[in-house]
C-alpha cells in the first residue's frame, strides 16, 4: 500500500464508517491521546518502567497504526499529500543533513 492508497483508504472509511471526519482539533486531540499510548508502551518495553497486568495486552504495532490513522485523518482534512509532503521532508533533511550526522561524534 502506498501512502496514497492509505489517504485514499482512510477517506473511504470515515466517509462511510466514520460517517465523517472529528473536526481538527478533535483530531489533534486524539493524535496526542494515541501518541501516548504507544510512549507508554515504549517506556515499559524499551524503557525502565514495567508493565501492570492491565497492559499485557498491549501492541506496539497497532497503536502505531492508530497514531498514522489519526494523522492521515489530518491530512486529509487539511488537503496535504503526505507522499509529497515526505518527499519534500527528506530532500530537506538530506541536504540539511548531508553531513551533519557523519560528524557527529556521539553517533560514532
Amino acid at each position: 500500500m502506498t501512502i496514497k492508497d492509505a489517504q485514499e483508504i482512510v477517506d473511504k472509511w470515515i466517509t462511510t464508517t466514520g460517517v465523517r471526519y472529528f473536526n481538527e482539533l478533535t483530531n489533534t486531540a486524539m493524535l496526542m491521546e494515541e501518541v501516548g499510548e504507544v510512549a507508554r508502551i515504549m517506556a515499559r518495553q524499551y524503557g525502565e518502567q514495567s508493565f501492570k497486568k492491565s497492559d499485557k495486552d498491549v501492541n506496539l504495532a497497532d497503536e502505531m497504526a492508530d497514531v498514522l490513522f489519526v494523522l492521515i485523518c489530518l491530512a486529509n482534512q487539511t488537503g496535504i499529500d503526505l507522499t509529497e509532503a515526505l518527499e519534500k521532508n527528506m530532500d530537506k533533511k538530506s541536504m540539511r543533513d548531508a553531513e551533519r550526522h557523519k560528524n557527529n561524534e556521539k553517533l560514532k
